[in-house]
């Protein structure tokens, strides 16, 4: 039964995964996200019902659109099938607890993010607003030990970005230090000072390979919030097994 239900979450994740895509593009660009309907970005043809299953319309059409053959970019099956995984994997972990909200709120705060940083280098304002009480709420009934450590961690987290960001002298984006008080909330002291670390070591590993790639200098900006994301995703689901095996080895 539990393969089941693992199966169904990675199904309704996919489902979210694809809505997800439409926010992280929408929301920055302060468009609807329910008018126009979805189309393509070319040829702006309505997008039936067939163009738009999760995962399986972009491999069956081979990544184009069906109506003028320009290329889909392939973010929007990454964040469906990615979305997918980690809602199973929420699942897989939780089960029907109420930490099981603050995963999968967490776990969409994250995707969107990622969509929206990785197209604009925004992280857009009204999407921390809007998950931000939520998280909130779900920590209340999720409460985490000591119960006052989802409170400190926010503080910790924005204040530690906000002192990186004067320090950097701008090297560090407002949409960041805002994250960063969610990611507080949801993983408290500990947590946020370890996906800080973790996110400054992807962050470095992506903007090398990237630059190497591109061919560009230091100077080109590269969006954080990724990074930021993956270490964060990285700590909710394995970060008590991460410092213990740390401390054990110390």
């Amino acid at each position: 039964m539990e393969y089941v239900i693992t199966i169904f979450a990675f199904l309704f994740g996919m489902v979210f995964g694809s809505f997800f895509n439409v926010v992280g593009l929408r929301v920055p660009l302060k468009m609807s996200i329910a008018y126009p309907a979805s189309h393509c970005t070319k040829c702006m043809h309505r997008l039936s019902a067939l163009d738009l299953i999760p995962i399986f319309s972009y491999i069956f059409l081979k990544g184009k659109c069906r109506y003028c053959g320009e290329r889909v970019s392939p973010i929007y099956m990454i964040t469906e099938i990615a979305t997918g995984f980690l809602f199973a994997l929420a699942y897989w972990e939780l089960r029907f607890t109420p930490e099981l909200i603050v995963g999968l709120l967490f776990i969409s705060l994250l995707a969107i993010i990622i969509v929206s940083d990785i197209t604009y280098m925004i992280i857009p304002d009204k999407v921390l607003l809007f998950f931000l009480p939520l998280l909130a709420l779900g920590r209340f009934f999720a409460h985490t030990e000591p119960w006052w450590d989802s409170l400190l961690g926010p503080v910790v987290g924005f204040t530690v970005l906000f002192l990186v960001a004067l320090l950097s002298k701008g090297g560090m984006g407002g949409g960041d230090i805002k994250l960063f008080f969610l990611i507080g909330l949801a993983l408290g002291t500990i947590g946020t000072l370890v996906t800080l670390f973790f996110a400054s070591v992807i962050g470095l590993i992506v903007g090398f390979v990237f630059l190497k790639i591109r061919g560009q200098d230091r100077k080109t900006p590269i969006p954080f919030g990724p990074s930021i994301a993956i270490a964060a995703l990285v700590v909710y689901f394995y970060g008590d097994y991460i410092i213990e095996w740390y401390i054990n080895i110390f």
